[in-house]
């Protein structure tokens, strides 16, 4: 289950912030997907959880976007993590248009409990 956090300036429009918000559900699970946990397609509630925040005025940043992604370790995901993130760029980049953004892929051992 990936957390993700958007972290945007002033300057992004909405109607792209929310373009973001419709496609890194699936592109998310497509760029964490392994094994240990198969993506199917068909997204249920608590796969992705997704929050935005504009940034303050104390914040420094020099992108527009920047796209952390908390996701549980796995073998797997470890083995090619920096294609997985260079993949999601590129699939975000092509999807939303974005180009002065940044993607963090962290994989902390976790776990994640959800009930019914």
């Amino acid at each position: 289950m990936p957390l993700v956090e958007v972290t945007y300036a002033p300057t992004v429009p909405e109607p792209q912030l929310r373009e973001l918000g419709s496609v890194l559900p699936h592109l998310v699970s497509l760029a964490v997907e392994c094994p240990e946990e198969p993506y199917d397609g068909e997204l249920q509630p608590g796969d992705v959880e997704i929050r935005f925040r504009p940034l303050s005025p104390l914040d420094r940043s020099g992108l527009t976007v920047v796209i952390e992604i908390k996701s549980k370790w796995s073998t797997s995901r470890e083995a090619n993590r920096q294609e997985r993130v260079d993949a999601l760029h590129a699939d975000i980049r092509a999807a939303t248009g974005l180009v002065d953004f940044g993607v963090y892929l962290s994989l902390p051992s976790a776990a994640w409990s959800q009930g019914d």
